[in-house]
């Protein structure tokens, strides 16, 4: 069975072929121009998203999406993560956020798929710090600054560790469980 994966995003994809490995599904990295909404609703988000590739491509398909949810700054930017990392980086974000008191937040991934039947969602959230400095490789967005609880150092810095315990991982597990007893 093929699956597309909307994304423009080389390590996500990466991410995901390694995740999803053994599962007997080709995965087939699709960089569509999908116009994103603009909303801190995440779910609203990866249901518009999945819904406008689905009827681009008419095959099954599934898009991801991940945010953060800062505890000082009440949950935001949530769906907004991108437009908030773009405009502040690694260094701001952490000058910032990082030397705060509280430095909880939430790493939330999830997984719309649509099969041409349904449209199906699925979650990952890990809880981390905002660490105090950029650590790590930043190729990978704010990898460099999430610490997962539990952990002392950043995602970034835990190299494949990561693939094991992130937010991701988890919403991924859900999506390969549901394909295992439903779409195979």
């Amino acid at each position: 069975m093929d699956i597309r994966f909307v994304t423009k995003n080389p390590h996500k994809a990466q991410e995901v072929e390694t995740i999803l490995s053994g599962l007997g599904v080709s995965i087939i990295p699709t960089p569509l121009e999908i116009h994103e909404i603009q909303t801190e609703d995440i779910y609203d988000i990866a249901r518009d998203k999945i819904l406008k590739a689905f009827k681009q491509i008419s095959r099954p398909v599934f898009v991801e999406h991940t945010g953060l949810y800062i505890d000082s700054l009440k949950g935001f930017p949530g769906g907004l993560t991108q437009v908030f990392w773009d405009k502040l980086e690694a260094d701001n974000f952490s000058k910032l956020l990082g030397q705060l008191d509280n430095t909880d937040l939430k790493a939330k991934t999830v997984i719309a798929y649509c099969d041409s039947k349904k449209l199906h969602i699925f979650e990952g959230v890990v809880e981390g710090n905002i660490a105090p400095e950029p650590r790590g490789n930043r190729d990978f967005q704010w990898d460099c600054v999430f610490i997962p609880k539990g952990y002392d150092q950043t995602y970034a810095e835990l190299g494949d560790i990561k693939n094991d315990i992130s937010m991701r991982k988890i919403a991924f597990d859900r999506f390969r469980d549901f394909l295992l007893e439903e779409a195979l």
